[in-house]
């Protein structure tokens, strides 16, 4: 891998999907008129009387939560797929093949991650983390042996459409698999069958001494990936080989604890207040025999770009054309590894 110059409008190819990212790197110090969002304030209530998600509160649903002290997993009172309404079609009554359609059956959890309305993962304890992390491995082989795909994510904060500030995430499994999983699953499969090497994992090797690198221990590393496409964008890479969340075994899940508690951490400190982001992480798929060429990873797409307030819109020319941004990886790599996480 060869660094464009940072001065230098170019493209960069992200080996993962097949996409292209414009990077325009004199843009980033053009005058900002447009729309200025409200900075996230950091809450201090421990539980809310009105939060759906708080132990003990009403459900929209009208279920009452459990008093919990701990990580607490639900089924979504409103999913976004069923395990009981399959229609066996792929197109319409016509049979017009232009258009297909495809009937598929899954299941939808909430994750809290604590009982505490106001601690977001960067404010949560090694211990409470590792527990995330451990209920994550629990669903992931459980809806696995169900399901072709498990995808673990989170929404944090207004800017990425949460609904409710009480820190959680969720865990939808289909019987089919998505288009971004799809698109990972072609091209590390391509790059093994070429190199007979892994693609995630020959770069996690070159990154660890990179001007991308944000930061690393014995088990993770995080990265500003090279075809990062928002401004702060991370790649959480094991320094090992394992497949799904599941097969982590406690050391290194003790380190993943640490590592996220670092990385949400230095998000927080960038701007002082708490970062906005979508995460999710990507195993190799379910129910599938060769998975040889996956590597376990996790994506952080954060959308502020210059504070608190400014965010970074995939508007116009990344609708139409391609994705294009303004801070290069290695600029923004090096503002996150500067901060001193608190």
């Amino acid at each position: 891998m060869t660094h464009a110059s940072s001065d230098n409008v170019h493209r960069r190819r992200n080996p993962l999907n097949g996409r292209w990212v414009l990077v325009s790197p004199h843009r980033n110090a053009r005058p900002w008129r447009g729309e200025v969002s409200a900075s996230t304030a950091r809450s201090t209530v421990a539980h809310d009387p009105g939060c759906y998600l708080c132990p003990g509160n009403p459900r929209i649903s009208g279920i009452l939560n459990p008093r919990y002290e701990t990580t607490y997993v639900f089924d979504n009172d409103f999913p976004a797929l069923f395990s009981s309404r399959v229609t066996e079609h792929e197109t319409p009554s016509s049979g017009d093949p232009l258009f297909l359609s495809q009937g598929i059956e899954g299941h939808c959890r909430v994750v809290c991650y604590s009982p505490d309305h106001h601690r977001s993962m960067a404010r949560l304890s090694t211990v409470e983390i590792r527990r995330v992390v451990d209920c994550w491995a629990t669903e992931s082989a459980d809806l696995g042996a169900r399901y072709e795909w498990v995808q673990i994510f989170e929404n944090k904060g207004e800017m990425m459409g949460c609904s409710n500030p009480h820190p959680h995430g969720q865990i939808w499994a289909s019987n089919h698999l998505p288009d971004e999983p799809q698109l990972e699953e072609t091209h590390q499969k391509h790059y093994w069958d070429t190199h007979r090497q892994i693609l995630l994992s020959e770069i996690a090797r070159y990154e660890l001494n990179s001007e991308r690198k944000v930061s690393a221990n014995d088990h993770w590393l995080v990265i500003v990936p090279w075809w990062a496409t928002w401004p702060f964008e991370t790649l959480l890479l094991p320094r090992f080989d394992v497949k799904r969340i599941e097969d982590l075994g406690d050391d290194a899940r003790q380190s993943l604890a640490l590592m996220l508690g670092d990385l949400t951490r230095r998000y927080d400190a960038l701007f002082g207040c708490e970062f906005p982001y979508s995460m999710g992480w990507h195993g190799a798929p379910h129910r599938q025999s060769s998975v040889e060429h996956w590597l376990l990873h996790a994506h952080f797409y954060p959308p502020l770009l210059r504070s608190a307030t400014v965010r970074k819109f995939m508007v116009g020319y990344e609708m139409l054309a391609e994705a294009q941004r303004d801070l290069t990886p290695e600029q923004a790599a090096e503002q996150l590894r500067a901060l001193e996480p608190s």
